[in-house]
């Protein structure tokens, strides 16, 4: 008997290929062309009113850092104050006010000390002069009538909120000075910038959470080193022990479930004897501050709740799964025999994680480089908003001698945005839609080229009939470069399918988020159906293109022609379905969520100073969830790179089993590849229908 054997390697696919390549030049010129245009300071700095970058060395503003804003009571809204569009004055400060003060008021002071213009003079433009009148310092906008107490945050002076006794504040004040000679209260100040607080909330805990990241960088890169060591000796140990294994997995997962809803009710009834608050999650309502949540009762209380239903579906499906599952403990013992023959394939996530890696930070730095394409674009504001030439372009070298001035007196030109004129600036939003479609394109890519790298490899150690013998040197290596050199225009015609479902999927969610304010029930319902019938399609082509691939890794032949043959196969073997996929990927799973929660719980006790005996977990952190999830999502997604090799080789040793059955018969002339201990368990467990024998 022999195995199938490409007697006669060519190209497949070859048109898909050549687009692809010719994308990848495009994205590549395309990265050149925003390198050459952009500027990535222009996203790290803050811009004055003149264009100019606040902080950057070599500039008079090297040592003004920090854009203030002389009115902020007329922005309109947070939007507004982050896109330097507010319609006042903007400069480079070196710190921000610290207290109330008016113009007028400083006047007063300087008559007796001088040293009071000095204070005031910082948030001003240079050419500024402490004996203005009122009336001359409006027209010549080159002091703000008032300053109030603000703090910097991501370089900017934003105003100074705090809440007092449940009243919101500035300065410790409700009413203040607008330098105008009017009063206005804090709720005006907050009302202007159309709910400011909440912004302020949002970006403290998003510096928050930097800072965090910051501190605890360093452990972070240890636990996930941890999750690697941890998954690597769980592959080796499937090798040998892959029963009693799995049993660890289960017992584990079970163990760090029952620990988390244990913690859960700990924390739920010290609520109920010491509250820390009365309030309820309906009081609260959504909050920028998470760790609210964690004192009411009631977010112990669900997380209690969720933690026992899943750990009743574990134990549910365990039990009516018990015979399945044992079927898939031989497939994995046969699959550590593969992995044992090819060792190499251990070590090929990380070569996936370095092209993915490699990918990301190619579109994000090619996605920062367009957005900050362009030259500084001036407008007119009029801070009254009565102007006919207002959002006009305008260039503030001369705009103060030209008829939009004279038109509308005490109008700003203002810079607004980066942008032009060109061809190339015409076209970036088009070029950010192809810099995301290409990333995803390359993504499915790699994936695709690891899948039919690996199913090449292990279907070599199958078609083996004398193993190790007759497996050839390096066939991971050999699986490789058959897969680059002869179907890359298989690998990117299946990729590009993944993608294009992808795309679609993320323009519709940008529509739901353009449209979210004007939906009423029934676009919610139709944009719920869409939602689920892409994911659907999505993964039922994921699955697909997976058995395609293997089909490609062993007979060489085209994208359409083996997923054709593959999706015949499985139909022919439709138990497979609930075999290697289902009940293996559960068993898999499992020792996903083995790592993952183990590393999980070190990192609760870590970083909530719980292991003093150890080591001495940071004390300064802001919220310890954000390394915390940081860790546990980064060991899934380790774990899951390691174990989608054990579950590679279970789909293309199951494949090639189905194809070997219907390629031989048993006997000495046509004699099965499979082993004969897991053939007769297969056969006795009905996962596949015998050949009948004529």
């Amino acid at each position: 008997g022999k195995g199938p054997v490409m007697t006669s390697l060519y190209c497949t696919d070859v048109l898909c290929c050549m687009i692809f390549l010719l994308c990848i030049v495009g994205y590549i010129v395309l990265g050149l062309v925003a390198w050459v245009h952009g500027d990535p300071r222009r996203a790290a700095y803050p811009t004055d009113s003149q264009g100019h970058f606040c902080g950057q060395k070599g500039t008079p503003n090297e040592n003004k850092t920090i854009l203030f804003y002389f009115n902020p009571l007329r922005c309109t809204s947070p939007s507004v104050l982050l896109n330097l569009q507010c319609p006042t004055t903007q400069i480079c400060v070196s710190k921000c006010p610290e207290k109330f003060l008016t113009y007028v008021e400083m006047q007063l002071l300087y008559t007796k000390d001088k040293s009071h213009w000095e204070d005031y003079r910082q948030f001003c433009k240079t050419t500024a002069k402490p004996v203005k009148s009122l009336t001359q310092l409006l027209l010549d906008d080159d002091c703000p009538t008032a300053i109030f107490p603000s703090k910097p945050f991501l370089q900017r002076c934003f105003p100074d909120f705090s809440t007092k006794n449940g009243t919101l504040t500035i300065g410790s004040q409700i009413v203040f000075q607008d330098g105008n000679g009017g009063t206005r209260s804090v709720i005006e100040l907050r009302d202007a910038a159309n709910g400011i607080n909440k912004l302020l909330d949002a970006k403290s805990l998003g510096l928050k959470v930097f800072e965090d990241y910051a501190t605890t960088w360093y452990w972070i890169l240890i636990g996930l080193m941890i999750a690697m060591v941890l998954s690597w000796i769980f592959l080796i140990l499937l090798r040998f022990i892959a029963g009693c294994l799995f049993w660890v997995f289960v017992i584990g997962v079970i163990g760090i479930i029952g620990y988390g809803i244990w913690h859960c009710y700990q924390q739920y009834t010290n609520l109920q004897e010491h509250p820390r608050s009365v309030l309820t999650v309906y009081d609260i309502g959504i909050q920028t501050n998470i760790s609210m949540y964690f004192e009411l009762q009631q977010t112990w209380f669900t997380l209690m709740i969720i933690l026992c239903i899943i750990e009743v579906i574990v134990i549910l499906m365990l039990i009516f799964l018990r015979n399945r599952i044992r079927v898939a403990i031989i497939l994995l013992k046969e699959g550590s025999k593969a992995i044992g023959y090819v060792p190499s394939t251990l070590v090929y996530p990380a070569l996936t994680f370095i092209l993915l890696s490699i990918c990301i930070c190619y579109w994000v730095v090619t996605a920062v480089f367009l957005a900050t394409s362009g030259v500084p674009v001036y407008k007119v504001i009029a801070p009254e908003g009565h102007c006919i030439h207002e959002n006009q372009t305008c260039d503030p070298e001369i705009f103060n001698t030209t008829e939009i001035a004279k038109a509308c007196p005490g109008a700003l030109c203002n810079f607004a945005f980066y942008g032009g004129k060109s061809l190339y600036h015409q076209y970036i939003p088009t070029f950010h839609v192809y810099n995301l479609f290409v990333f995803l394109w390359l993504i499915n890519f790699v994936i695709a080229l690891g899948q039919c790298a690996l199913a090449g490899a292990f279907a070599t150690y199958y078609w083996a009939m004398k193993k190790p013998d007759d497996i050839p040197r390096y066939p991971l290596f050999t699986a490789f470069g058959r897969a680059i050199r002869y179907h890359t225009g298989s690998l990117a015609f299946g990729s590009l399918i993944i993608a294009l479902i992808q795309m679609f999927k993320i323009v519709l969610e940008y529509l739901n988020h353009r449209l979210k304010r004007t939906e009423n029930t029934l676009s919610k319902f139709l944009q719920c159906c869409l939602r689920c019938c892409f994911w659907c399609l999505e993964n039922a082509i994921k699955f697909l293109n997976r058995n395609a691939y293997i089909m490609i890794a062993i007979y060489g032949r085209n994208f359409c022609r083996s997923a054709k043959d593959a999706f015949n196969l499985l139909m022919r073997n439709v138990l497979k379905v609930a075999v290697t996929d289902e009940v293996t990927y559960f068993v898999l799973f499992l020792g996903k969520i083995l790592v993952a929660g183990s590393i999980g719980v070190l990192a609760f006790l870590f970083f909530t100073q719980r292991l003093p005996v150890i080591a001495q977990g940071p004390a300064s952190l802001n919220y310890y969830w954000v390394p915390l999830l940081t860790v546990i999502l980064g060991s899934y997604l380790i774990a899951h790179g390691f174990f989608s090799v054990y579950a590679m080789c279970v789909e293309t040793i199951f494949i090639c089993f189905c194809e070997d059955l219907e390629r031989n018969d048993g006997s000495t002339e046509k004699p099965y590849f499979i082993t004969p201990n897991l053939h007769g368990i297969l056969i006795k467990k009905q996962l596949v229908p015998q050949k009948q024998k004529e």
